[in-house]
């Protein structure tokens, strides 16, 4: 089983901000595969069903992204899998709006819910889908750019973006993670 997660905030207050491109992603998916993510299980929204032909279980954490570690290591307990076993789709912004990055392992680089999984899993050895959402202007806060919604200027970029993180996970769960970070990190935006 390949375990699908993405992160982001629970509730119609935060649905469509920038911190919730990995739960946006997870809807493409969800939507794409008809793998409905519906049953609350594990502190999470879960939807189990057949991506290429692989058993997957999508993810959307219902704890908050700060403690988004908490609901992932309940699922790798359950399910006896490892942090191999697992992507994490999630928004950068160190990133321009709308560009994606690959990557097999990394620190937190100062994101909150990717520090709880680490944390939670007891490794920085997860596959990363990163999902660019660009930085505030000088002066502003962080934290309410990030809650912020995408504005229309941007619309078209993110929802490319959430595509292409869609068709990287299904992807991966035929193919080696390398290859498939190798194909999407060399697309050019």
């Amino acid at each position: 089983m390949k375990v699908i997660i993405g992160l982001g905030n629970p509730g119609k207050k935060y649905e469509d901000t920038r911190h919730n491109a990995g739960f946006m992603a997870i809807d493409k998916i969800s939507e794409k595969w008809s793998i409905p993510v519906q049953q609350n299980k594990f502190r999470a929204l879960v939807g189990e069903g057949r991506l290429e032909g692989e058993k997957v279980l999508l993810v959307k954490p219902q704890t908050y992204m700060n403690l988004s570690g908490e609901s992932i290591a309940e699922i790798l307990k359950f399910y006896k899998l490892s942090p191999d076993d697992l992507v994490v789709i999630y928004d950068d912004l160190d990133l321009p709006t709308g560009h994606l990055r690959l990557r097999e392992k990394g620190s937190a680089g100062g994101h909150n819910g990717i520090k709880s999984m680490i944390q939670h899993t007891g490794t920085q050895e997860f596959k990363r889908i990163k999902v660019g959402i660009g930085r505030p202007e000088p002066g502003r806060s962080v934290s309410d750019y990030v809650l912020q919604a995408f504005p229309a200027s941007e619309r078209a970029l993110i929802d490319e973006a959430v595509s292409l993180a869609a068709e990287a996970s299904a992807m991966w769960t035929t193919e080696p993670f390398l290859k498939v970070m190798n194909h999407f990190n060399s697309l050019k935006r």
